[in-house]
C-alpha cells in the first residue's frame, strides 16, 4: 500500500536550505580573508601549551650513577616557562645530531609531572654498549647544552577507569625511570594508586635511584619497593629473577601488571605472565624497541640474511639513494644518511615514522607489528620496526624542525 506524505510550506523550504547549505557553506568560506588567524584563542593556546611539536631544553644539572652505568640529565626550559604536563609513564624523544646522522632516542621520564609546571623535566640514559645514541648522549651531553625533545609521548601510565587500585611494577635497569616518576606522582598526591616495585638487579651496587625510592617509600604507605637480586644473595632482598610465583607473593587480590626492562626480560616475563590469569588489560608493557638479532626471528626470510641493498627514499620534490641491511631498521639507514625523517617511539607503535612502500619487500618483526589494517592493505610501514629484504623505493614524510 502506497504511503502519501503531504509536505507543507515550512517542511519545503526546509528541505530547500538543507539542499543548498554546502553552496552557501562553500561561498562563505570562499569570501573570507585568507590572512593568518591572530586571534589569542584559549583553547588553541592550551592544546599548544600540553601537545607541542617539540620542546627547546637546556641541559641544566647531570648526575652520575656510578656503578649503576647511568646518567640523569635535568633539563629546563629555555626561558624557565612551564614545559608542557605529561602523565608519569610517558616518554621524550630527544632529536640528536651525531656526525652526518640526524636521529632521535625516546626516554622515559624520570621526573615527576608537577616538575614540568616548573619548566624542569628529567630523562635518565644508561650505558648500552655497541648503542649508538646512548654512548653519544653519555659522553657528549654538558651543562648548558641546548637540546631538542618532543612534547610528551607514550600510553603507558596508569588509568582509573582501565587499571585496578593496585599497580605492581616490573623493571629492569633502567625500566625503572616511569615507576620512579609514578611513585613520585603518588607520593605529592598527583596520582591516587597503590604501588609495588619489583625491580631486577644484578648486584647491590648496581640499583639505580635506590635511596630516591627507599625515601619515597618510607614517607607514603602506597608506595613498596621489593629488590631483586640476580647475580648475588642478601639478606632483605629477593634473589634470581621476577617469576610468576614472586609476583603472587606481593600482589594484591586485583592488580595490574606494568613491564620496563631489557628486551630479556621481556622474554623471559612472556612466559611467567601467562600463568597469572590476568586479563589482557591488567598486562601494560612499556615499549621494548625494534626486535635486536633481526636474523633470527620467527619468518625472516634466511635469503636477506647478511645482503645489502638500495633504498630510493622519496621525500617531497627529493630523492635519495642509500644504502640499508637487511639487519637493521630501514629508520635507521634513513638517519644514518642524513635524512631528517619523523618518529617518536622507534618501537612501530605510535606510527609517527609512518611511510609509504611504492616497491619492494620488507620484513617487519610479530612483536613490532602495529600497523592499522588499512596500513597493511594500502603498503604504509613503520621504518622504525622494518627490515629492507629487497631493493626499495618509499615515500617518507619531512619533519619540521623549528627554526
Amino acid at each position: 500500500m502506497a504511503v502519501k506524505v503531504k509536505i507543507g510550506l515550512i517542511g519545503a523550504l526546509d528541505m530547500l536550505k538543507f539542499k543548498n547549505m554546502a553552496k552557501v557553506r562553500e561561498s562563505v568560506i570562499q569570501a573570507a580573508p585568507a590572512n593568518e588567524i591572530t586571534a589569542d584563542f584559549a583553547i588553541n593556546n592550551h592544546a599548544k601549551a600540553l601537545h607541542p611539536d617539540f620542546q627547546e631544553l637546556i641541559v641544566d644539572k647531570i648526575i652520575d650513577h656510578g656503578e649503576a652505568g647511568a646518567k640523569t640529565y635535568l633539563m629546563r626550559s629555555v626561558d624557565g616557562s612551564p614545559l608542557a604536563y605529561f602523565r608519569a609513564g610517558q616518554y621524550l624523544s630527544l632529536k640528536l645530531a651525531i656526525g652526518e646522522s640526524a636521529l632521535t632516542r625516546p626516554y622515559s621520564i624520570s621526573s615527576a609531572p608537577k616538575d614540568a609546571l616548573k619548566g624542569v623535566v628529567s630523562v635518565t640514559v644508561k650505558k648500552n654498549p655497541g648503542g649508538f645514541a646512548a654512548e653519544h648522549i653519555l659522553d657528549e651531553f654538558k651543562e648548558g647544552d641546548k637540546v631538542l625533545s618532543s612534547g610528551p609521548q607514550g600510553n603507558f601510565y596508569y588509568e582509573s577507569l582501565r587499571d585496578p587500585e593496585h599497580i605492581v611494577a616490573l623493571a629492569g635497569g633502567s625500566g625503572i625511570t616511569p615507576f620512579l616518576s609514578m611513585a613520585q606522582a603518588i607520593a605529592d598526591g598527583t596520582e591516587d594508586f597503590d604501588l609495588t616495585i619489583l625491580f631486577g638487579s644484578r648486584t647491590k651496587e648496581q640499583i639505580l635511584f635506590k635511596e630516591e625510592l627507599e625515601e619515597l617509600a618510607a614517607k607514603c604507605d602506597k608506595i613498596h619497593v621489593v629488590h631483586v637480586l640476580s647475580d648475588e644473595e642478601a639478606e632483605g632482598f629477593e634473589h634470581g629473577f621476577i617469576t610468576a610465583d614472586l609476583i603472587k607473593k606481593y600482589a594484591a587480590d586485583d592488580y595490574s601488571v606494568f613491564v620496563c626492562g631489557p628486551e630479556a626480560m621481556y622474554k623471559f616475563l612472556d612466559g611467567e605472565l601467562g600463568k597469572l590469569g590476568l586479563p589482557i588489560k591488567n598486562v601494560r608493557k612499556e615499549m621494548l624497541g625494534v626486535t635486536k638479532n633481526i636474523a633470527e626471528a620467527e619468518g625472516f626470510p634466511k635469503e636477506a640474511k647478511g645482503k645489502e641493498f638500495n633504498i630510493t627514499v622519496r621525500q617531497g620534490v627529493h630523492a635519495y639513494d642509500i644504502k640499508a641491511s637487511a639487519e637493521e631498521p630501514i629508520l635507521v639507514a634513513v638517519e644514518r644518511a642524513g635524512i631528517t625523517a619523523p618518529s617518536r617511539c622507534r618501537s612501530g607503535e605510535c606510527g609517527w615514522c609512518r611511510s609509504k612502500v611504492i616497491s619492494g619487500t620488507f620484513f617487519a618483526p610479530a612483536e613490532n607489528e602495529n600497523r592499522r589494517w588499512a596500513d597493511i592493505h594500502w603498503n604504509y610501514i613503520h621504518p622504525c620496526s622494518t627490515f629492507p629484504t629487497s631493493d626499495m623505493v618509499i615515500e617518507v614524510p619531512a619533519e619540521y624542525i623549528p627554526k
